[in-house]
Order: structure tokens, then C-alpha cells, then sequence
């Protein structure tokens, strides 16, 4: 059997304000392609669909669309993940198992495989410990403690079987590397679930970190199609093609998905980053660029983007900068004139020393107040 593992497309999502749906169209139309060209059995799309749970409506469309198409050629499993509304997200899905897309947001249906070929396969949605703790009777509020739950019922149904047996579930697993741009799972107890509660299993597709990352050779992680944070560049991002043979024997390759636009992290003086020609592979990239000068440069995202136009975030930390002065208040201006104290505040909001002129007006201010005061 043939599968291809994806997770994570978080349909209408924008990276620092710059709209992905486009992009997003794009993955779907090479998720087809590679359906198509290596006649894939089944989809396994591991939760976070949409990246809110009121989604907007060209991601809802954009979701329809890639469904519609990849129904077409194969069946199709899917599962919410902690973005996804359980509720809209499976609205219709009795439905859809007749058009052989199968939509699992239902904690109650975990020990309910859906058979495809020779294979059981099961969707464990995202399972908010709060949610189950009580329908489950657990002793624990925690993901691990949910998630072994989930699996002995999937583990009961699988020993009344002779079959393959293949799992979906949405959490993040003990060992995981994560990025800046998944959302905390971290409310509603412990975290972490060991990559041990799917022992038994011939595969399991999770989803939830947005790297690519292989927990045991039949435990992994496909990753998000695309980078979301900038902590991710250095990712590949695609989908897992894995093939499950008879006797249990499973290979795995991963498709590498288009990048649209990649992403990178530039750090130094300004006029290095504007100069250096090694900084021209940048030029085409949706960057975060650090600034080390001893001042903050004038105009710098405008002259940035003179020569990196995609440069999306600006930060400001300078080299050598002096430790923090813990003294008070109190202790740091006495003995400076007012026009010193002036003088530093004009610093500290301009990033420069005042200026000659400047220094002029804030005296001619303070000759000012001194005046009105004598005469008060």
C-alpha cells in the first residue's frame, strides 16, 4: 500500500502580513501531481487544515477545491488538529466517507478504522485532555494520558484484525524539535506523549510540529508544506511517501514540496548587509534582519529593502552594548544639569546624541521655564 503522509497546511494563513493562499493553491496543486504520478492509495493529511477555527472563506474554498481533486484519484483520511474547529471541520463528513474522503474529528471514533484495501486505518483527531478526561474516565489530565486511551481502543480493534494498521493523530511527541510557529498545546495539562503509545502500529502520520522529522522509522512527522515561522528556514518541507508491504516491511522517501519563497535570518552592520556581494542569494527572500550598529541607522528598513525588497522584520541589537545600569534614578542624574538629563532623553528616543541645534532649543526651553518661574 501506498501512502502519502502531509499535515500542517494551515489554510489561510499569512506570513508578517504577506498572504500564503496563493502559495498554499500551489502545494495542492503539486500534493495532486505527485497523487497522480506515483498512484498514492491514500492521503493522510494530519490535522491543522485550517489555521483557525473560523476560517475565511477563499481557505475554506482553496480546502474544497484540493479535497474535490484528490478524491478524484484516491481516498483520502484527515483529522483536526488543535487550529481546526471539530465542528465545522466535520460538518458533513458522513457524507464525504461515501466520496471516500474520511473525516475524523470525533473523540468517540478513535477505535473506528477505516478500511482501505488490506488496511485499517485510524484518525485520532487532536484530543484536548480537558475535553476527555471525563468521557475517558482518566486518572490524569495530560496529552499523554489521552492519547494512551485513544490507542488501546485503536490496539482492541486492531487484535480482532489480520490486517495493516495505520494511525493518525495531532500531538506533539517526547523528543520533537519545534518551531517558532506552532501553537502552544501546552493548556490542559502535560505536553509531551512518548513516541511509545504507537508501538503496534505498522505507521503513524502525526502532525503538529512543523518540521519533517522521522521519531522512529514508522513514527514521523511530515512537517508543514511551508515555512511558517522564520525559525524554520533551514527545513525541507514536503510529504512523506511511504510504502507498506506485506509482513510488516515499510520504506519511506520524502517529496519536497515548491517554495514559493524561501525564508533566512540576516544579522549585522547595515552597510556590510548593503555592500557585501555574498548577501546577493538573499535578495529574492522573505527575510528577518538583526541589526548590530552602535546606533540605529537612519531610515534602515528603507534603505534595507533597497536592495532585499522581501525584508519583512527589523530588530535592533547592538555589539558590545554596555551592561544595564541597575542604579536608581536618583543616583544617575545628580550632579547633571537639566540640560544633560534633556540631553540624554533626546538620545535614548532618537538612537543619536542631540544635535548642536537641538542642544540650543531645549536650553532656550529651559531659559524659558526658568523665567516664568522667577516671575511667578
Amino acid at each position: 500500500m501506498r501512502l502519502l503522509h502531509t499535515s500542517d497546511w494551515h489554510l489561510g494563513r499569512s506570513f508578517h502580513r504577506e498572504d500564503l493562499l496563493g502559495a498554499q493553491a500551489a502545494f495542492v496543486d503539486h500534493l495532486v501531481d505527485t497523487v497522480r504520478s506515483e498512484r498514492v492509495d491514500c492521503v493522510l493529511i494530519s490535522g491543522d487544515v485550517y489555521d483557525r477555527a473560523l476560517p475565511a472563506v477563499d481557505a475554506v474554498r482553496l480546502c474544497n477545491e484540493a479535497l474535490e481533486r484528490l478524491a478524484a484519484l484516491t481516498r483520502v483520511v484527515l483529522i483536526a488538529g488543535n487550529h481546526d474547529s471539530v465542528q465545522r471541520l466535520g460538518f458533513g463528513s458522513s457524507l464525504m466517507d461515501k466520496a471516500g474522503v474520511h473525516v475524523r474529528t470525533d473523540p468517540a471514533s478513535v477505535g473506528e478504522p477505516i478500511l482501505i484495501d488490506d488496511a485499517a486505518v485510524y484518525g485520532i483527531p487532536y484530543l484536548e485532555p480537558e475535553l476527555v478526561r471525563h468521557r475517558w474516565d482518566l486518572d490524569e489530565r495530560s496529552h499523554a494520558a489521552a492519547l494512551t486511551e485513544a490507542m488501546r481502543r485503536v490496539r482492541a480493534d486492531i487484535a480482532r484484525r489480520d490486517t495493516t494498521s495505520i494511525v493518525l493523530a495531532h500531538a506533539f511527541v517526547t523528543g520533537g524539535e519545534a518551531s517558532d510557529s506552532e501553537r502552544d498545546i501546552s493548556v490542559g495539562g502535560a505536553v509531551n506523549v512518548p513516541a511509545s503509545v504507537f508501538e503496534g502500529v505498522d505507521y503513524a502520520a502525526l502532525g503538529h510540529l512543523h518540521g519533517r522529522q522521522a521519531m522512529t522509522d514508522r513514527v514521523r512527522y511530515s512537517g508543514s508544506p511551508l515555512a511558517y515561522s522564520f525559525s524554520e528556514e533551514r527545513q525541507l518541507k514536503g510529504s512523506w511517501l511511504v510504502d507498506l508491504r506485506p509482513g510488516g516491511e515499510l520504506s519511506a522517501e520524502f517529496v519536497e514540496a515548491p517554495v514559493p519563497r524561501r525564508v533566512a535570518r540576516l544579522r549585522g552592520h547595515i552597510d556590510d548587509l548593503l555592500a557585501d556581494p555574498s548577501y546577493e542569494k538573499y535578495e529574492d527572500r522573505w527575510l528577518q534582519i538583526t541589526l548590530t550598529d552602535a546606533q540605529r541607522p537612519s531610515a534602515a528598513m528603507e534603505r534595507l529593502r533597497g536592495r532585499f525588497p522581501y525584508a519583512l522584520v527589523l530588530g535592533f541589537e547592538p555589539e558590545n552594548e554596555t551592561a544595564a545600569d541597575t542604579r536608581t534614578w536618583s543616583d544617575r542624574i545628580r550632579e547633571r544639569s537639566d540640560l544633560d538629563i534633556a540631553g540624554d532623553f533626546v538620545a535614548e528616543v532618537s538612537q543619536a546624541p542631540a544635535s548642536a541645534a537641538e542642544r540650543d532649543l531645549l536650553h532656550e526651553a529651559f531659559e524659558c521655564c526658568r523665567q516664568k518661574e522667577a516671575l511667578a
